[in-house]
């Protein structure tokens, strides 16, 4: 049912794209790189503050690459897609666009060639963001170190590695529509909502997607696996052993501790370490929409879940073994706040629908931003065998959350063994 269920879609889609190809899109004249110096200072900073927000670097910048000058490989379901180069390299990067090119590229997800990109560039969120702001962020890219960098080829399978099948895609899920505000809510909601739902494209990681990779419509941030990581729900029935509030959501996305959710870890450490360097207002907008959107989750207290964290049991079960020798020194009471593990009774990895981001950090250990303090936890995937792997993660689930057991964990191990080395729980999405 599954298959005849793509096919129709991908059929559906190729009309589509064959309707769309009736006209094909244009060039547009290219320019000499704008000088540096014709932008207002003010308004390059707010387009630095915006790509703070945006996150635009992460994904922009390759490991030990330049930033901005693209390269970093993003998996997908559907193959490999490398990053473009934004830098105003004019042989490379964007030195030869327009303001109106760049304007066009995040609304309609053209280049100046005229060429679709793929919506990993996710500019089905970029439709919601203000001209205003899509101008001040070309300025702050403009005004940044051209780079020369060719990214690599994307390494796409047929018949997706064929662009103009995008034209069909926007068909169907691209809504080129500002953000309108939301009825009833206040301007701090708003703002929050704006920055979310446009340039922080939080969606684009926490959003369900379909066959297509579009993001299923009425599952807004109801989690999702992307990048091999699992981006939990973080509106509706949130995996949260305690109800998140809004003043802990603003220390969380500024990178500070949070008594009963940790620290952002992960893909959410440089979210985090971008939003630090923003204003506080801006932060405290996003956490007040989330905490809107979070308003029926139905958490247990604080109370329940202290009560509910008993002794250690089953003590010849191999999981309660390697817990007691290797994980409560840290995760019940290290006399070190570098080495406190958060209580794992609040731990959303042991929580969610799937083992997958537990065994990527069990296998990977935490480590803190180079240069900078922060939580420290040691990998073991050189010390425990498959075995003794999904022992201690099922042990875990079990004894800290009384949920369901995983049914998936023994083949989510030997994936991840299998996994190509060096993707540390730096790039977790856990807390």
């Amino acid at each position: 049912m599954k298959v005849l269920y793509g096919l129709a879609i991908a059929l559906i889609v190729l009309a589509a794209a064959a309707v769309a190809y009736a006209v094909s899109p244009r060039a547009l004249e290219g320019v000499e790189r704008p000088d540096p110096q014709r932008f207002d200072g003010a308004t390059v900073a707010h387009g630095e503050r915006l790509a703070l927000i945006g996150n635009c670097a992460e994904c922009h910048t390759a490991e030990r690459g330049g930033a901005y000058a693209g390269g970093r490989p993003i998996p997908t379901p559907l193959g490999t897609i490398y990053s473009t180069n934004i830098t105003p390299d004019p042989e490379t990067g964007i030195g030869t666009w327009s303001q109106e090119a760049f304007r066009r590229a995040m609304y309609e997800g053209l280049d100046r060639e005229g060429q679709h990109l793929y919506p990993a560039f996710p500019y089905h969120h970029f439709t919601k963001v203000m001209p205003e702001d899509v101008d001040a962020l070309y300025a702050y890219l403009m005004t940044r170190e051209p780079v020369r960098n060719e990214p690599p080829e994307n390494e796409l399978r047929f018949p997706f590695n064929l662009r103009p099948l995008l034209a069909g895609w926007k068909l169907l899920y691209l809504d080129n529509e500002r953000f309108a505000g939301l009825p009833d809510a206040d301007e701090k909601v708003n703002r929050g909502a704006y920055l979310v739902q446009g340039l922080g494209h939080c969606g684009g990681c926490h959003t369900p997607r379909n066959a297509l990779q579009a993001e299923k419509e009425g599952e807004f941030l109801r989690g999702e696996v992307t990048e091999n990581w699992y981006a939990p729900a973080i509106a509706g029935e949130v995996p949260a052993a305690v109800k998140w509030n809004e003043a802990q959501l603003t220390d969380y996305l500024a990178g500070r501790w949070v008594d009963e959710h940790g620290v952002a870890l992960g893909a959410m450490a440089p979210v985090a370490h971008n939003l630090s360097r923003v204003p506080e207002e801006d932060v405290a907008a996003i956490s007040a929409y989330i905490a809107l959107l979070m308003e029926g989750d139905e958490a247990e207290t604080d109370a329940e879940i202290t009560g509910a964290v008993g002794e250690l049991r089953n003590g010849d079960d191999i999981g309660a073994v390697i817990y007691a020798g290797a994980c409560a020194i840290c995760h019940e009471a290290s006399p070190s706040p570098f080495a406190a593990g958060l209580p794992l009774a609040y731990s959303t990895s042991i929580r969610i629908p799937t083992p997958l981001n537990l065994v990527r950090i069990i296998e990977d250990g935490v480590k803190p931003p180079e240069g900078r303090p922060g939580r420290y936890m040691p990998g073991f995937a050189g010390a425990l065998t498959d075995d003794q792997m999904v022992a201690l993660a099922t042990y875990l689930r079990g004894r800290f959350t009384g949920l369901e057991p995983w049914a998936d964990v023994a083949d989510v191990v030997a994936r991840r063994m299998r996994s190509e080395p060096g993707s540390g729980a730096e790039t977790a999405e856990a807390e």
